[in-house]
């Protein structure tokens, strides 16, 4: 089976042309090469996939015949993906916590008068 069709049965992309250009941008490796999409799947081979900033790491246990139910996924994956690649998505995202939301707009009058406020603080500060 091609690597973009079984990264799709698993569950992995919501499509097959998602996984499709994952491949093509180099976020697919199989046995720690790059790969196209079009690469042939063998059992017990490791798949490293990198998806919204975390790096899977997979071992293909079994070929699927078609695209598969969440329940049936352990029996055609073992996820090695290590618990250190999770906790660092945890903290990127209380780093982006301060930050305003991507289209919420201009300040509002309360969010102008909070950022002055720091800023006149941060300024007394330094005096």
């Amino acid at each position: 089976m091609r690597i973009d069709k079984y990264l799709w049965c698993i569950r992995l992309f919501k499509t097959r042309n998602m996984a499709t250009e994952a491949c093509k941008k180099g976020h697919v490796k199989l046995d720690n090469s790059n790969c196209k999409a079009a690469k042939e799947v063998y059992g017990n081979e490791i798949i490293q996939v990198r998806k919204n900033q975390i790096n899977y790491k997979l071992k293909v246990l079994d070929i699927p015949p078609s695209r598969v139910g969440a329940k049936l996924l352990d029996l055609y994956r073992k996820d090695l993906t290590p618990i250190e690649e999770f906790e660092k998505t945890e903290l990127l995202k209380y780093s982006k916590d301060y930050y305003r939301k991507k289209g919420t707009g201009r300040p509002t009058k309360k969010d102008r008068r909070d950022i002055e406020d720091y800023y006149d603080s941060s300024s007394d500060s330094e005096s």
